[in-house]
């Protein structure tokens, strides 16, 4: 059956008047928008053959039919008319991504509330190290018998610092031996490779000190993984405002995945500016009734980012690929103007921002 000129303008109105309704379209919606004059008989049965073709559901008795992920793939292929952003919506994101901030962590955080703010859709923001970290110097701070504070000087001038519950008591005077021997044997390396380094020091190191290694690793393994890509998420309660999550089983499954399974989340490998993905199209189960669609934007110092939103398979993909796109550029002016400082220049009081 072949896709018309007709068909696709039919197919075009239906998915932009889904796209602000929220309800099935029907075939006087449909006449009173066509370039020119059809019958309501030859609108149904055009409705009726994009629906067998996959393109069109109809989700309740009424005439009205809904677009299918289908239909908004070709929607977004073919027929989406690309939006210019207004002087005024150019002027609210600069706006807003010119606040005075001091870590990359707070610039993807505030841009992440800014897009779910600006585009009532749940946002996520990433920013992912194009080379593998690794750790140049550690450091063990005692704070008692059972607590120190790990200080890992790593690539990329980044600082990570976190307080570490010890598996044995340990006397403060050995935390010095521990630096030592992390340092000797298990700098400048990847994370996969201090595995191995650790089983050859099995038979050289005693019990109790091969165990507190063992413990020290596997925190810098999990610093590592933790540096090296972060997600952060934002503007679930968003979704709570949209009809399509009014069931709460399937809004309660979508806000988990925003607060806990972040891991799910599509972040894509590829170079492209813009991705987008409809429906079935993402592979974690509480996206399958969900559009997702993805901006990169440049970080710079051999990093890279991305910013997306959650919503409805009916969002309006062309103002949200605008605005979306206009988010991501203005990231990467800001980044390139004012790179965010590492936290140990903030430290020696030598950041941008002093």
């Amino acid at each position: 059956m072949e896709l018309t000129d007709r068909k696709k303008q039919i197919l075009k109105i239906v998915v932009e008047n889904y796209i602000h309704t929220a309800e099935p379209v029907g075939s006087k919606t449909i006449a009173a928008r066509m370039e020119r004059r059809v019958s309501s008989a030859t609108i149904r049965n055009e409705l009726a053959e994009l629906t067998e073709m996959g393109y069109l559901e109809q989700p309740h008795t009424s005439a009205g039919r809904a677009p299918t992920p289908k239909g908004y793939r070709l929607y977004v292929d073919e027929l989406m008319e690309r939006q210019r952003l207004s002087l005024r919506e150019t002027e609210e994101i600069n706006a807003v991504l010119h606040t005075r901030l001091k870590e990359l962590d707070a610039i993807i955080a505030q841009a992440g509330r800014a897009v779910s703010s600006f585009l009532n859709y749940p946002a996520y923001v990433t920013a992912t190290g194009k080379k593998q970290l690794i750790v140049r110097r550690f450091d063990l701070i005692p704070v008692d018998e059972w607590n120190c504070i790990g200080v890992l000087m790593l690539s990329g001038n980044r600082v990570k610092s976190h307080l570490i519950r010890m598996q044995l008591k340990v006397d403060p005077e050995q935390f010095p031996a521990l630096a030592n021997l992390l340092n000797a044997h298990f700098t400048e390396i990847a994370a996969a490779e201090m595995g191995e380094r650790l089983m050859d020091l099995t038979e050289q190191l005693p019990a109790p000190m091969f165990l507190l290694l063992s413990q020290l690793i596997a925190a810098a393994g999990d610093a590592l993984e933790e540096q090296q890509q972060k997600i952060i998420t934002t503007g679930a309660r968003a979704l709570l405002k949209l009809p399509e999550f009014r069931d709460a089983e399937k809004a309660h499954a979508l806000m988990s995945v925003l607060a806990d399974g972040k891991e799910n989340l599509p972040v894509p490998s590829d170079a492209g500016p813009m991705k987008i993905l409809i429906g079935p199209e993402n592979v974690a189960d509480a996206l399958k009734d969900t559009s997702v669609v993805v901006a990169s934007y440049d970080i710079g110092d051999d990093m890279r980012g991305l910013v997306g939103v959650v919503g409805p398979t009916r969002m309006d993909y062309a103002a949200v690929v605008a605005r979306l796109s206009g988010f991501a550029d203005g990231l990467t002016r800001l980044l390139e103007v004012h790179p965010a400082p590492s936290k140990e220049d903030k430290q020696n009081g030598t950041g941008k921002y002093g």
